[in-house]
């Protein structure tokens, strides 16, 4: 499809050379006017692509958006789910003190909130970037401008066939046998080609009008849209960030570590097969048992 486009591309940048050649061979209408019109063209043309451009751009956020959107779903119904587990362990378990219980509240409610900021987030990637943008993308502005140029660009044809029409009636009107008939001919193919030419000109104008605003219109709005991403992107990562760090410092604060270091201690018999297994903590009570093993005198060995 691109290759296509790209070849079409090409011949209508061919005709239009073709049609300035026949126009140039005009010299009762002057070089100088089709100079300008071969530099409107080349603006309406550049400003054509630069629109359609922009909404290709346009498309791709939008589709981004939608998987982005998907996939986030997906994740937040997992990490929603895995919260609730936790918050329902640490609320059945609070009576017994365990620590494991107090941690595994504090870590599923913080996730909830979490994933509350992400729901956020995706609400504002949908509402005030990816509807905006759809709006643009099929808006009556650039329908618009993109019908008043291909209006101007059948009327250059127009403009181009009426001139070889005119340069055929001049070549005749030099033979000296010419009729009257055939010079009123050319008068009314001049006039005709003069209107025309006159009307391709407005048109010219006023679709260069329409697709400057849009192109202005595209630059900016998709402008502030990724910048509305990055500003909720941001806010969403700084929050989390300090979620995070506030677990992180419950934990720290709350939680004796070594009530969770064990160590595991084999008694082995005098040939060093194990007779006994204790799972010691690593504490004063721990010491404590070490010592006591080493008083009855058994070989034991740390894993």
């Amino acid at each position: 499809m691109e290759a296509i486009r790209k070849q079409a591309s090409k011949l209508r940048e061919q005709v239009a050379r073709q049609q300035q050649a026949v126009l140039k061979q005009l010299g009762h209408f002057g070089i100088e006017t089709v100079v300008v019109d071969e530099a409107e063209q080349r603006q309406l043309q550049n400003l054509y692509n630069s629109t359609r451009t922009a909404k290709h751009f346009q498309k791709d956020i939008v589709r981004g958006i939608e998987g982005f959107v998907s996939t986030s779903s997906k994740q937040m119904e997992i990490v929603r789910r895995m919260a609730e587990d936790c918050c329902k362990y640490g609320t059945e378990n609070q009576s017994t003190g365990s620590p494991l219980a107090r941690a595994a509240l504090y870590f599923g409610n913080s996730h909830s909130s979490m994933e509350k900021e992400r729901e956020t987030l995706l609400g504002v990637f949908c509402d005030q970037v990816s509807e905006p943008l759809r709006v643009l993308i099929t808006g009556a502005p650039l329908e618009d401008a993109r019908h008043l140029t291909h209006r101007y660009e059948r009327l250059r044809q127009e403009v181009e066939s009426q001139a070889a029409d005119v340069l055929r009636r001049q070549a005749k009107f030099r033979d000296p046998a010419t009729s009257a008939e055939s010079s009123i001919k050319l008068q009314s193919a001049e006039a005709k080609l003069s209107e025309l030419k006159s009307a391709m000109m407005a048109l010219g104008r006023e679709a260069t009008a329409a697709m400057l605003s849009v192109e202005a219109q595209q630059q900016r709005i998709t402008f502030q849209r990724l910048l509305t991403m990055v500003e909720a992107e941001r806010s969403y990562h700084q929050t989390v960030l300090a979620t995070l760090e506030k677990l992180y410092d419950e934990y720290n604060k709350d939680y004796d570590w070594n009530t969770f270091s064990t160590c595991l201690l084999l008694e082995l018999d005098d040939y060093g097969e194990e007779t006994k297994r204790v799972f010691i903590s690593a504490n004063n009570y721990g010491e404590r048992c070490l010592r006591s093993y080493h008083i009855q005198g058994c070989k034991f060995k740390w894993l």
